[in-house]
């Protein structure tokens, strides 16, 4: 429908069609065209040697301005730096920022996936999935709901095992997605979970015991170690058990005497009881090579990019940032499309304000969902029996 609104645009404005000089061929007919004289304005005018019909040549430049706005927004460079100086660079790139990169469905098995949610703003949070070597698709949301990971997960063929940082939400997001895929938790991040209670030089002996055996955690090779962990952690508990369970009178009310303790303590018993911290170490999962432990891949690999590349362009807008996240992400997956192909495909601000009110019942107002669900429209990730152009 755009393409076609597009296209009546191009022709009310230019009775004469254009054609491809480097085909040469008649946008009517197909046959081939010969040279005939040039336009008032100086075009050079191309006819049909079959049906006679006109047509003259204009370059589009919109995809070499969109290959250079994202060298720009991949680089540490200025705007100032870039050709025609900032104020040029900026009027050139202005319509690329209503662009959404939007991911395409991935079909593929992949063993290990890698997820994680980066912060662009307090309540705005891209979630990302990727494997060792690309990135597999995104999605923005408010908070790191399990609705928002579902709608992630649900575009991604289930893997063998996903690797989590313990994010909200994703426990009942990845049980009612992907129900077969055994889930690794992050051991670095439940050995900081640890660390964040009892500190590295903790006081009292039961702290500096749990924190020995968390930090223990990293060096764990085969499943006889990690039962052995395992029967170590249980004896700790048991011993400390009376010790944890003081209490003392603060403000008028009993609490508990070693609150950050047992808060340590709970963390590694929810993780322990789930059965999430060892399933790199699963026989079945590991018979073909070693699987990873941490989300070190996620975090060093795209989080810490992304937060360089919006360092490096500091002063963007909430949806800017957003949005440079997206594009990150889309030129970081398998086969991304080239730029004149994504000019044609991806949708625009114009065309997600279209379809969220067209599918939202026109709803306006305070009633409505704000802008921060926006770029999380289900026409645009969920399944759903009415067809969308945009999947």
């Amino acid at each position: 429908m755009f393409a076609q609104v597009n296209h009546y645009e191009s022709s009310r404005k230019s009775p004469i069609p254009e054609v491809d000089v480097k085909t040469k061929e008649c946008p009517v007919c197909g046959a081939r065209m010969k040279r005939n004289g040039k336009t008032g304005a100086g075009t050079q005018r191309w006819r049909c040697v079959e049906c006679g019909s006109s047509a003259v040549h204009r370059h589009d430049s919109a995809a070499k301005e969109l290959s250079a706005f994202l060298g720009w927004l991949m680089s540490k460079g200025s705007q100032a730096d870039m050709p025609g100086g900032g104020r040029t660079f900026r009027r050139r790139s202005r319509a690329f920022w209503e662009i959404w990169p939007m991911p395409d469905a991935v079909d593929e098995v992949h063993r290990v996936v890698f997820v994680d949610g980066i912060y662009v703003a307090r309540d705005l949070v891209v979630l990302i999935a990727c494997t060792r070597e690309h990135v597999l698709s995104w999605y923005v949301a408010r908070a790191e709901t399990s609705r928002a990971w579902r709608a992630l997960l649900s575009r991604i063929a289930p893997p063998d095992m996903v690797v989590t940082d313990g994010g909200s939400g994703f426990a009942r997001a990845c049980a009612a997605e992907w129900p077969e895929t055994k889930v690794q938790r992050c051991l670095f991040h439940a050995f900081c979970q640890v660390k964040r209670y009892t500190t590295s030089r903790p006081k009292l002996q039961a702290g500096r015991e749990l924190y020995g055996l968390a930090l223990e955690l990293m060096a764990l090779e085969d499943p006889s170690q990690a039962r052995w962990w395992v029967e170590r952690y249980m004896q700790w508990c048991a011993f400390w058990s009376d010790f944890l369970e003081e209490r003392t009178l603060s403000e008028g009310r009993l609490v508990y005497t070693h609150e950050r303790i047992r808060k340590a303590r709970s963390s590694l018993s929810s993780l322990v009881s789930k059965g999430t911290l060892f399933t790199y170490l699963d026989p079945a999962l590991a018979a073909h090579g070693p699987l990873p432990r941490t989300n070190n891949m996620i975090e060093g690999g795209v989080n810490s990019q992304l937060r360089a590349m919006l360092r490096n362009h500091r002063g963007l807008s909430e949806l800017r940032r957003v949005k440079a996240v997206f594009w990150w992400c889309y030129m970081h997956t398998e086969c991304p499309k080239g730029a004149a192909e994504v000019l044609r495909s991806m949708p625009t601000d114009e065309d997600i304000d279209l379809l969220y009110e067209l599918y939202s019942g026109g709803a306006e107002g305070g009633d409505g969902p704000s802008w921060g669900d926006r770029p999380v429209w289900q026409e645009l990730h969920h399944q759903t029996p009415c067809p969308y152009y945009l999947d």
